[in-house]
This record gives structure tokens, sequence and C-alpha cells, in this order.
């Protein structure tokens, strides 16, 4: 489970953002929704482990992760939103919600937090697979930045302290193979903020 500051991290609920990077939704072949796209995982997604199958072959979506307490942004860190593809893209061919794609144990792969910078307006992440750049994506490039997720969550769903926000994934997803080093990094500005490294089983 990831920590703050060595403490466990309970949360009620992990909120994702889907859709949140224009680069992502054209290499998925989507469109740009109307309204901000919001899905759950519950705590049990939770997982230290990096798999690259699970029933299935799945695949990574490396985000920026904020930590909530007393409504604000307390903690950041670097995760995965793992995703079942072959079954998302059956369940969204039917219109049907994506937990079975999205919210399996094991679907949540986070790093420890660290305490999250005044502003949030400068940070980017990288992800990096056997050292070759994959993924990389800024907040600038995010239909709906930070405060902005906030705002909007805001309006019709209570965050309580520890619940775990992931913001969306820039373009460059791809399936998990095992064996594979997977390194992500949220820097602020040129500042690594927090860098986990993880090798795919």
């Amino acid at each position: 489970m990831p920590t703050f500051h060595n403490t466990p991290i309970h949360p009620t609920k992990i909120v994702c953002i889907g859709k949140n990077y224009a680069a992502h939704i054209e290499e998925m072949g989507g469109l740009k929704p109307d309204d901000m796209t919001v899905f759950l995982k519950p705590p049990t997604a939770l997982s230290d482990t990096l798999h690259a199958t699970l029933g299935e072959t799945l695949h990574y979506e490396t985000e920026i992760c904020l930590l909530m307490h007393g409504g604000q942004v307390q903690g950041l860190a670097v995760g995965f939103d793992l995703t079942k593809r072959e079954t998302q893209t059956g369940l969204k061919k039917h219109g049907l919600p994506w937990e079975r794609a999205k919210a399996f144990d094991g679907a949540a792969v986070i790093s420890d937090f660290v305490t999250a910078p005044d502003s949030l307006d400068d940070l980017h992440l990288t992800l990096h697979v056997n050292g070759e750049l994959r993924q990389q994506g800024h907040v600038s490039m995010m239909l709906y930045p930070p405060q902005v997720i906030l705002n909007e969550l805001n309006h019709f769903m209570t965050l309580c302290d520890q619940d775990i926000i992931m913001t969306g994934t820039p373009a460059g997803v791809g399936p998990v193979e095992a064996g594979s080093e997977y390194k992500a990094t949220v820097y602020n500005g040129d500042q690594v903020l927090v860098s986990h490294t993880w090798v795919a089983v």
C-alpha cells in the first residue's frame, strides 16, 4: 500500500479522471467529452505489484496522483491506472460501465506520496520502459487541470481524507510486459518530486 511520510494510506475511494489529455483521446479513437469523465476504483484496487496479466493482458496508463486532506491536496505520487483493454473495448461497444476493466483488484499501482507543492501548475510526468521514454505530459496539456478537477468533483462528491485522485494519462499507453522495467517520475518544473521503478511480473 502507498504511504505518506511512512504512514499507510487508507482511502475510501480512488477517483479517476478519464480522457483528460487530447492526444490520449486521439490514440484511443475517442471523442472529446462534453463533461469531465469520472470513474471510481475501490481501495482493494491498490497494489504494490505491477502485473502484466490478470486474466488478460493489462495496459499501463501513467498518472499524477493526488492525496486529499481537509478538502485540499496534501500529497502527490505517481501511479498506473491499469486497464483490461480487451474487456474495456467490449464494454464500450455495448455502452456498459467500465468497472470490470478498471476496478479489479490490483488495478491501481501507486508510489508512496510526498508533500505536494504549493502550486500544481508546473507538474509533469514521464514514463520510461527499459530506459525508453514512452509517456510524458504536463498539466498544461490536461483538459481539466488539478484545480478544475477538484472544483468539478466538489459539485457532486465528498472527497474524504486520504482519498486519491488519479488525474488522467497522456498519450503512449501500451501493454505491460513481464520482466520489463517501468520508471515513472513526476516533476515540479525541473525538480523531481517523486520517482518509482517497478519490474512487471
